[in-house]
């Protein structure tokens, strides 16, 4: 990926699955917004529990979120998915991520200039279609001016995400804990302890699979797998042995566990 790109896109991944019959796939919460552009059949989702939300898009930007989204699918997918920072959502498609939260929006609801992607991939051959992302986002970014968000909200959600308290990273911006909360939740929409949370649980995420569910648990701050588990059923709507067998494999088909939604 293109350096310029690396503040605001944490991800770029083209994808071409069989899952081999029909299903649902869990989209699960993360701390960058997931950017996707299937080919040949639009993308079948909605949040779980909220039947109006779903749709089929030929785009789907998703905001941060703290509850799982579900992709309905016919047996295989292809498209790219992006993963987009905060700084990301405001840099390349004119939009604060904190606008988007718990949305399911389209390019065109959000960003005119890149209305003609899905079409413009339709007609790529799949090694391709990575690059003729990156160089439509390099386009938007060259429209603007340069994005960055304030160095201390930065810090802030970096640490927020990889488990720091509250009150302690506050301090450490020199800001209340109601001012961080209003800066944060401004800048992606979620509160500080939501941040925290998902952080913890994306973190989880990476290591299902690979250690046992106690060390999972303790690696990740939990109090123990069974505190673990609640949060997955929180977050995902499943707990993390139903995860591990439905969604899985389908992770390891896209790169790995590490993979987003």
């Amino acid at each position: 990926m293109h350096p310029a790109l690396a503040p605001y896109v944490a991800a770029l991944t083209a994808y071409d699955v069989d899952l081999g019959a029909p299903g649902v796939h869990r989209g699960l919460p993360g701390t960058t917004l997931t950017f996707v552009l299937p080919v040949g059949e639009p993308l079948d989702v909605g949040w779980q529990g909220v039947p109006g939300s779903r749709a089929r898009r030929w785009s789907t930007v998703s905001g941060l979120h703290a509850h799982p989204a579900e992709i309905h699918h016919d047996g295989t997918q292809a498209g790219v998915q992006l993963g987009l920072t905060p700084a990301g959502a405001l840099a390349l498609l004119g939009v604060p991520a904190g606008a988007l939260a718990g949305e399911l929006v389209e390019l065109p609801d959000v960003a005119p200039t890149l209305r003609h992607l899905p079409e413009r991939l339709a007609a790529t051959a799949a090694t391709h279609r990575e690059a003729v992302v990156e160089a439509a986002l390099l386009a938007c970014l060259r429209e603007r001016d340069a994005v960055r968000t304030r160095p201390e909200v930065g810090h802030a959600l970096a640490r927020l995400t990889r488990g720091a308290g509250v009150q302690e990273v506050a301090d450490e911006v020199g800001y209340s804990r109601r001012h961080l909360g209003a800066l944060v939740r401004r800048e992606c929409g979620l509160t500080p302890q939501e941040v925290r949370r998902v952080g913890r649980f994306e973190r989880s995420r990476t290591l299902l699979g690979r250690v046992p569910l106690a060390e999972a648990a303790q690696r990740c701050g939990y109090a123990d797998q069974a505190h673990l588990t609640r949060e997955w059923v929180a977050l995902a709507g499943c707990p993390p042995t139903t995860w591990l067998r439905e969604e899985f494999p389908f992770l390891q088909d896209l790169g790995g566990p590490s993979a987003e939604e």
